[in-house]
């Protein structure tokens, strides 16, 4: 994509931070700057650019879709990074949260379980200059065990529970955020907080939609 291209629609993306984001209660200052700097515009198919700042998800290919952007910001506002942790994401599709999140994060380790999917969000974010975040192709209930512990670990699919390597993987004062629920398709948005070595505080954060989380391991 040509830089002129991503830099028309920056006034589009600032606008939607403002109205669909801020305005709908994401406070976080390093969140709603990181959402205002990513283009979003980038990592959805060509053909779908001009929505790409609707507050929609929208198809990626493979059957999967990039989250809203409400609902990103959401998820990332409730890690509650204060910048530099080391974060783990699960669910990487189009490379677009990852982003955002290594706006914030030190480091950033994302796992996706389609190889198209994977490859596409890896050229993407070293197009746009994401050095600091890493996309692997694999099973991510399995997590990243060569990068753990994570100060924070986000989830971007639905499950009926919470796998539990990503509990493992979490270092103790960290927080997982990730939708729980036996529905495939509608789920609570959850936030664990490891506050000891076997002990997890859980709040309920939201109702929300995503796709179901899949256990496969992938060579």
């Amino acid at each position: 994509m040509k830089p002129g291209a991503l830099e028309d629609l920056s006034e589009r993306r600032h606008a939607m931070v403002a109205t669909q984001i801020a305005a709908r209660g994401v406070r976080s200052p390093k969140v709603l700057d990181a959402m205002r700097a990513v283009p979003r515009e980038a990592f959805v198919p060509e053909h779908m650019r001009k929505l790409a700042y609707q507050d929609s998800p929208l198809p990626i290919g493979s059957g999967q879709t990039i989250s809203q952007p409400h609902v990103v910001a959401l998820m990332i506002e409730a890690l509650d990074l204060k910048g530099g942790e080391n974060v783990l994401e699960v669910g990487g599709g189009s490379g677009y949260a990852a982003a955002v999140l290594g706006q914030i994060a030190g480091t950033v380790c994302s796992i996706e379980r389609i190889e198209k999917l994977a490859q596409s969000a890896k050229e993407t974010l070293a197009a746009l200059g994401y050095n600091n975040v890493e996309m692997r192709y694999g099973d991510g209930t399995r997590g990243c065990p060569d990068k753990a512990p994570f100060d924070a670990i986000v989830v971007a699919a639905g499950t009926p529970e919470v796998p539990y390597p990503l509990k493992e993987q979490l270092k103790v004062g960290g927080r997982l955020v990730i939708p729980v629920g036996r529905s495939d398709h509608f789920q609570h948005l959850v936030r664990l907080t490891r506050v000891s070595e076997d002990q997890y505080d859980e709040e309920d954060l939201a109702p929300v939609r995503f796709v179901p989380l899949i256990a496969e391991t992938y060579h």
